[in-house]
């Protein structure tokens, strides 16, 4: 009997059926059964589904004799279903890798729940992905199963059948079955979430919800929409024979309410000539299931007074979102002369010699280069005031001890600025932000260019999506100093930014803490201990970055449970993700469950980036910047370069790192398996890469990057420039792929 029965109805998705197919047979997790129903679909989906059960004994097929709608084309599988799981997934949607072994490890950890719950993503026509904003209420519910009247917020989850696995036994001991008409899953998910006893999540996006240009059936223009009221009326009718359940009758009241005017809002759900009985017959339902004594909501209260009342709400609210849209462009406007006539005094100022303003990675913390230089700053120069910059008031809990702070844009913010001798950033500052003379502006960067920047992404219009390079070098007009940590650097960045800035031989100030631990193991004990890393295991940090060939950049390069588990004892796997990815579908895709459940550490949110690679005893990474860093410590590196090829030809590359690499270069995930398994990585022949690429790319990272730029650059003192890693090349290596001047 296999685990899961998935359930695939297929009418008129030919175009999308086979991406769908594949999705689900090409899962790790082979106990499985596929039971597809050809809704009597008049393009090619029966014979596309006749060819698959061909070649896969997993895949039974059946044909409908006629169009019976996508509940009952649900039902008709039903009966044929054997396996412990009933999974229903829409023929054009797609299941994410790895997502039915991780339902099967959730269902084996709580027990085989009534109803398993787990995330998705949306994914549009052009490209985009948008994950569950709702993902929270998952990640909130991990501990263990629960019921509806225990955890309520389940019922805000959107009331699909899609995203859940159901216990077969469940399902038909309680007789649920799908009603014909739009809106099925209404009367199916409402049930079924009431009545389970025990019922579980998943933080883990395991299917892909495609949102498609035409063709979507809840999209469509039609009188079907009115199908909703008779959907109510089931989940009311239900309630109504099962006592227990009655303290749900205000909830599902109000549920129908919303429903139903989001339904009537949408623009392109009904005809225009409809809408006025669809709101009567709204108003009707609401009326007639309307529990005694219950408050109705505000926003509900329309469905009492009538359809002119609610057209009158719909335009005011048109109108008033429309006046105060003006009214924000007078207040902007306003603002913004009362701004300029207010710098215009502050400029008359002298300058504060000893003010000096701190930002990294776009205002979201004491973090970087700049964190590392504020530090020396309040050690060999107290008098020096440093102020940081900061997004948001929710960053400021994560400040240090005594650092002084202003919020990006507010009157603090300006008087800081406008007052300001020193500005130490690693990312541009706002085009705002006037730079006024006798100022010093110090770029630090984040980290040494692997792939193209600034202009030289001129000629990449993939990888500049959305990115203003001339807006970019305006902005870059204002550097002073230029820090760099080699002559690589510095050949690139004055390419890249062709500006009026120094280069500064500094070092990278974030690096001298690398730079002091090198043969200091101890060093990244604070890291393992924080996330229970036993004593003597081997850390592998498996750092990718992301891709612009791809829309939102993630692309799974490596199955991180796979990895995981073929590193076997003795072995931690640590994650983290390129830091553009952090807050996107790429943690969801299953690193946050694999960390819960201690398959891994995911240390995507760690601020400290310098306290995991001192952790790690190894550094498993494609393209990322991280790999120059982590050379500081002289420990192994493995370049993990299966789509080189399409990396470098999308984004653009200053050289080839498969050429000149750090370390063995792994050109599929067998042969990173092999190296990290046959202890080669570790080799002579590793170091002897290691030290190549560190007498290259480390020249001038000496530990006392930070104290340099303070001395030289702040103060005026005199310091000596760093002694170059011995073997150090004077110029830039013949095969680097710098584009022609």
């Amino acid at each position: 009997m296999p685990r899961f029965s998935v359930i695939i109805p297929c009418h008129k998705v030919q175009g999308f059926l086979r991406e769908c197919l594949d999705s689900v047979l090409e899962q790790s997790y082979r106990d499985i059964e596929v039971i597809a129903v050809d809704d009597c679909s008049p393009d090619g989906c029966g014979a596309i589904l006749d060819a698959y059960a061909a070649r896969d004994d997993r895949v039974r097929v059946l044909h409908l004799p006629e169009n019976v709608g996508l509940g009952r084309a649900r039902n008709a599988g039903l009966p044929h279903a054997r396996g412990d799981y009933l999974f229903f997934l829409d023929s054009d949607d797609t299941l994410t890798p790895g997502a039915l072994r991780a339902l099967a490890d959730r269902l084996a950890e709580t027990a085989d729940p009534d109803v398993l719950v787990f995330d998705y993503a949306r994914t549009y026509w052009w490209g985009g992905t948008r994950r569950n904003v709702l993902a929270h209420v998952l990640a909130e519910s991990v501990e263990g199963t629960f019921t509806a009247a225990e955890r309520p917020e389940i019922l805000d989850l959107l009331m699909v059948v899609w995203n859940k696995v159901y216990r077969r036994e469940y399902v038909e001991r309680e007789g649920f079955t799908f009603p014909p008409g739009y809106y099925e899953d209404t009367p199916w998910t409402f049930p079924v979430l009431l009545s389970a006893g025990r019922i579980a999540t998943l933080d883990r996006i395991c299917l892909n919800y495609r949102q498609r240009r035409q063709g979507n059936i809840l999209s469509t223009t039609s009188r079907k929409h009115f199908d909703v009221h008779a959907q109510y009326e089931r989940v009311f009718g239900y309630v109504a024979d099962r006592p227990e359940l009655a303290s749900w009758l205000p909830f599902l009241h109000a549920k129908m309410g919303e429903h139903c005017l989001d339904i009537l809002g949408k623009p392109d759900r009904l005809p225009p000539s409809d809408k006025a009985e669809f709101f009567r017959r709204t108003a009707e339902l609401f009326r007639a299931h309307r529990p005694e004594g219950a408050e109705i909501p505000p926003q509900l209260r329309v469905l009492e007074r009538g359809y002119p009342a609610y057209v009158a709400r719909s335009q005011g609210a048109r109108a008033g979102r429309a006046l105060a849209r003006r009214a924000g462009r007078v207040r902007t406007a306003a603002a913004g002369r009362a701004h300029r006539a207010s710098a215009a005094l502050r400029s008359r100022l002298p300058l504060d010699p000893d003010l000096v303003v701190y930002s990294a990675f776009s205002h979201r913390g004491v973090l970087g280069d700049p964190a590392a230089v504020h530090r020396e700053a309040r050690r060999i120069a107290p008098h020096l005031r440093g102020v940081w910059v900061l997004r948001d008031e929710e960053l400021v809990a994560g400040l240090p001890p005594d650092t002084e702070h202003v919020i990006l844009g507010s009157a603090a913010y300006r008087r800081v600025t406008e007052r300001a001798t020193f500005f130490v950033n690693n990312v541009n500052w706002p085009g705002a932000l006037r730079k006024r003379p006798g100022s010093v502006h110090i770029h630090t960067h984040q980290g040494t260019p692997l792939k193209y920047m600034g202009a030289d992404l001129l000629g990449k219009p993939g990888a500049r999506h959305g990115l203003d390079v001339p807006q970019m070098l305006r902005r870059a007009d204002r550097w002073d100093h230029s820090l760099v940590a080699n002559l690589h650097s510095e050949l690139v960045w004055e390419r890249a930014y062709p500006c009026h800035f120094a280069s500064a031989r500094t070092g990278s100030p974030r690096n001298d803490v690398l730079v002091r631990a090198r043969g200091d193991r101890a060093a990244g004990e604070g890291f393992r201990l924080r996330h229970g890393i036993p004593a003597g295991h081997t850390v592998v940090l498996y750092a990718p970055t992301r891709r612009d060939y791809r829309r939102g950049g993630h692309v799974d390069r490596i199955d991180p449970a796979r990895l995981a588990a073929d590193l076997g004892e003795g072995h931690t796997l640590v994650v983290r993700l390129h830091p553009s990815l952090a807050t996107g579908p790429a943690r969801g895709l299953g690193l946050s469950e694999l960390h819960r459940r201690g398959v891994l550490v995911d240390a995507t949110d760690e601020p400290h980036v310098e306290d995991v690679l001192l952790a790690a005893d190894v550094l498993v990474t494609d393209y990322s910047a991280l790999v120059f860093d982590y050379a500081n410590l002289d420990r192994p590196i493995v370049v993990h370069a299966d789509d080189w090829a399409a990396y470098a030809a999308s984004r653009g590359a200053y050289f080839d790192i498969t050429a000149e690499p750090p370390g063995h270069v792994a050109r599929s995930y067998r042969e990173l398996a092999w190296l990290l398994a046959s202890g080669t990585w570790r080799d002579a022949e590793a170091a002897r890469l290691r030290s190549v690429f560190r007498s290259r790319f480390c020249a001038y990272d000496d530990g006392r990057a930070a104290e340099r730029v303070v001395r030289t650059l702040m103060l005026g003192e005199d310091m000596p420039e760093p002694a170059p890693v011995p073997g150090a090349r004077a110029a830039a290596s013949g095969r680097d792929l710098l584009p022609s001047s």
